[in-house]
């Protein structure tokens, strides 16, 4: 966790958040996901059909590892004093490799950019999905968040 006071964005353009710690991506969270999407193409939710496809076993949806990366940025980046961290979307996202059900991942963060916006700054992190045993991330993406300070009133 990188704690990082709100005037001292400004200036965090390159730091490294560091790394998230190892979660496992079961097949059970895969299947839940695939509910959700309504997308249960066999690669995802069929461990017979998957173990004679092209990684020999289930692989998690493209977005879910996205998903994971992506809220594990609150686990990467503390600004104690804003008042609210807002996901801004995403410039751009890819999938070097797949992520076998079962594996365990990590996030790894490291500011890219920040810029001044009404009441706060744009900031935006290259988010990297590892996956153990891998030489590969399962997911690179650039995301953007608005860190802002928004009076209360009372200030």
């Amino acid at each position: 966790m990188s704690t990082i006071a709100f005037d001292a964005l400004a200036d965090a353009a390159g730091r490294d958040l560091g790394r998230t710690e190892w979660t496992v991506i079961d097949q059970a969270r895969v299947n839940d996901f695939a509910d959700v999407t309504e997308d249960h193409q066999w690669i995802h939710v069929d461990p017979v059909r998957a173990s004679a496809g092209p990684y020999g076993s289930t692989i998690a949806h493209g977005y879910l590892t996205l998903s994971y990366a992506g809220a594990r940025l609150s686990e990467l980046l503390d600004v104690p004093d804003c008042t609210s961290i807002i996901n801004y979307g995403l410039d751009r996202a890819r999938f070097p490799a797949p992520l076998k059900s079962g594996t365990r991942i990590r996030t790894h963060g490291v500011i890219s950019d920040v810029e001044s916006v009404p009441q706060g700054f744009q900031v935006s992190v290259r988010i990297t999905a590892e996956a153990e045993d891998s030489d590969r991330p399962v997911c690179v993406a650039d995301v953007k968040v608005r860190v802002l300070k928004v009076p209360t009133g009372s200030e």
